[in-house]
């Protein structure tokens, strides 16, 4: 269903602060979720159990001095955290919220959401080039080995989503995984080796522990932000966050069921006054936004549990576990359809 180009950009404008009041909740909720963990508070002092630390830290950052090194290039030192922030705010335009819900529902979104997310490694490489720091450029560096290894077995594992789901449309794919009372069909239950590969490499590219090696701070003191301050480096900032909460959206969407709601047929068959009303849309966009701050969570738990890979590791897991394994996947699962479908 096509909506009106003043819904669609309503919502995209929705879309957008949310985006950016969401990133606030995950720094808090990261701070807070680590200081349990660690058995001491976290932020506690700036407003209400310390809600309001976030935006202290905006405020903070808006006054800081915007220092550019003498002889790093300019246009492209303020450019990088632009395509980053820019990227990060694009792909949830890609991403259906309720039945008809999307901002962008075109028949390659699949495609579409790995071409976007592929471009923010330029924008990490610019940042640690331009800044003419031996440890920037090494954080550069690290980060697009890294994620152009780890997009090919995230790619296996979309590619056996297409497959199952027969179509590129992200829709179309969420809509495929209602079978089994719209839960059995979800696909980390018949694809759970692609869901697995999807979930770590997600995790390799957004930079998360542990696979954070471009920021090691006992290496790279910052890695390809070490000469950023200010709002850029917030927008950095702000970036990592909303690529966590995409991420989480992306692996919701494409092996979780998205916006279906757990035994939805079994619902509108009890209550059929409900299919295609705008409250059945507020529970499945509910539904979704569960499923996203599930994996969120997750993101911040690993990271404060699990030690930092070495590099050797990192790409050792990549090539000679995660893309075998991935293209295995796609294999097997191909042969299923063709045979059973």
């Amino acid at each position: 269903m096509d909506l009106p180009l003043y819904w669609t950009a309503l919502i995209a404008f929705l879309i957008i602060n949310a985006m950016l009041l969401t990133a606030s909740v995950l720094v808090y909720a990261e701070r807070k979720i680590s200081g349990f963990i660690q058995h001491r508070p976290g932020p506690n002092r700036v407003g209400p159990a310390g809600f309001l630390q976030p935006f202290a830290d905006v405020v903070k950052l808006l006054f800081k001095e915007d220092i550019i090194p003498a002889q790093a290039n300019r246009f492209i030192h303020a450019l990088a955290p632009m395509i980053m922030v820019t990227i990060a705010m694009t792909v949830p335009a890609l991403i259906p919220f309720a039945r008809g819900v999307v901002i962008a529902d075109i028949d390659v979104g699949v495609l579409a959401i790995l071409a976007l997310t592929s471009i923010s490694v330029y924008g990490i490489t610019l940042a640690g080039w331009s800044s003419n720091s031996k440890y920037s450029l090494l954080g550069g560096l690290r980060s697009s080995a890294q994620m152009i290894s780890y997009e090919l077995a995230m790619g296996t594992a979309v590619l056996s989503v297409i497959l199952q789901a027969g179509s590129l449309n992200v829709s179309a794919i969420v809509e495929a995984q209602r079978d089994g009372w719209a839960l059995l069909g979800w696909h980390v239950f018949t694809n759970p080796i692609g869901a697995l590969i999807f979930i770590v490499t997600a995790f390799a590219e957004t930079n998360r522990l542990p696979f954070d090696l471009p920021e090691a701070e006992q290496e790279l003191v910052g890695g390809y932000h070490t000469e950023y301050s200010g709002m850029k480096f917030g927008m950095f900032f702000l970036a990592e966050y909303v690529n966590l909460f995409v991420a989480s959206f992306v692996i919701a969407t494409l092996f979780f069921g998205g916006y279906l709601i757990p035994f939805e047929p079994l619902l509108l068959k009890a209550f059929p006054a409900l299919e295609g009303s705008v409250l059945l849309g507020l529970l499945q966009f509910l539904s979704l936004l569960a499923k996203t701050c599930f994996f969120a969570f997750l993101y911040i738990w690993v990271r404060w549990t699990f030690p930092r890979f070495k590099y050797n590791q990192l790409m050792t897991l990549g090539w000679k576990y995660l893309l075998p394994i991935g293209l295995a996947n796609v294999i097997l699962i191909a042969l299923g359809v063709a045979l059973f479908s």
